[in-house]
């Protein structure tokens, strides 16, 4: 395991997505062995992973839409550790990390070691179902790619639901891009990258820059996208009782309802695999595992965006776990996909 994967694991497993569902016939002795099974086609180190997250059908629901202490109470839970862990991650990755505010939207600036400004902004939306997490406890993310890339990173530090719903957060990353081109960098010198609940933000907020006439980032990275918040999809069934980590009754449905009403949650805006591609979309990378619940929805949102006769590309590992890039981030598998993500954004002159 990685320097910090196992102080981590079980909170890094937490900020993925995933789903289930209950009733099935089969024991739940047989469920945790599907769980925490391991092929032997996967690079060394995964095994404690997988053996180190904990039963997501033993775990506690999460809160209630409505109920705003509760969720307060469970982010700043799951936020503790990862901010212990912040500095000795700067210090490993060797990045900068600056907190600033743009038009009223905090943001962590971070730049890798000796970067040179070229004019260039990787913008970053973080994860954790929309309810949790921030930019600082997300640096495991934003630290490994700026270090990765080279690219100064603008990782958005949004409000989190359900104290602000899918509407207000979506503004908020509009304004960011807006406070940047104040500064002199125009959203076609920008790309943006997100993770799990901040992959779907990245392509709604993308897909209402274009419809409101801001423009679009020269390219899109998504990992494990949250394509499609809505218990939706093939792989929401057959993979249900293999995922590691989540289940959607009790995680993952709370923290769509807290983010948008159900009326909503089709909106292309907050599940972008409903949207209009053949408007234009920006060159995508879609990367994902075999064993996320979330597959389903990476091969609709590619083929959504392919069908519009758009630039995409769907890259997915064997065995992997929801957002794999940095929960073992010298792994095999991780190496490759960061190196991918990097090809892809050169490729297209970023």
């Amino acid at each position: 395991m990685g320097k910090f994967s196992i102080l981590v694991v079980i909170l890094l497993c937490l900020q993925g997505l995933a789903s289930s569902a209950s009733g099935e016939n089969t024991s739940m002795q047989t469920k945790s062995d599907l769980r925490r099974s391991v092929p032997s086609t996967v690079s060394a180190g995964w095994k404690t992973f997988f053996e180190q997250c904990p039963d997501p059908t033993k775990e506690n629901h999460w809160p209630a839409a409505t109920d705003l202490e509760s969720w307060a109470k469970l982010r700043l839970e799951l936020d503790k550790p990862l901010l212990e862990a912040a500095d000795q991650l700067v210090k490993q990755y060797g990045v900068s990390v600056e907190s600033k505010t743009f038009d009223g939207v905090p943001i962590l600036e971070v730049k890798p070691k000796d970067w040179k400004d070229n004019g260039k902004v990787l913008v970053h939306i973080h994860g954790g179902a929309f309810t949790l997490f921030s930019a600082r406890s997300s640096l495991r993310s934003s630290a490994l790619v700026a270090s990765t890339t080279g690219l100064r990173i603008i990782s958005i530090d949004y409000s989190c639901a359900p104290a602000a719903r899918w509407q207000e957060i979506l503004q908020q990353v509009l304004t960011v891009f807006r406070s940047l081109q104040k500064q002199g960098i125009p959203v076609n010198h920008t790309a943006i990258y997100g993770d799990s609940a901040g992959g779907a933000l990245a392509a709604g907020a993308v897909l209402k820059m274009r419809d409101s006439g801001m423009g679009m980032p020269r390219a899109i990275i998504l990992w494990s996208p949250w394509a499609d918040i809505t218990e939706t999809g093939d792989t929401y069934t057959t993979l249900r009782d293999a995922e590691p980590c989540y289940t959607y009754e009790r995680e993952l449905g709370p923290s769509a309802a807290a983010y948008a009403d159900p009326a909503d949650q089709k909106n292309p805006y907050v599940s972008p695999v409903y949207g209009d591609f053949s408007k234009g979309f920006p060159p995508t990378l879609i990367q994902g595992g075999t064993r996320e619940l979330l597959l389903s929805g990476f091969v609709r949102l590619f083929q959504a965006i392919d069908n519009a006769q758009q630039k995409v590309k769907l890259d997915i590992y064997e065995g992997m776990p929801h957002v794999f890039q940095f929960k073992l981030p010298q792994s095999k598998e991780a190496q490759t996909a960061l190196g991918k993500m990097t090809d892809f954004l050169k490729q297209n002159s970023f």
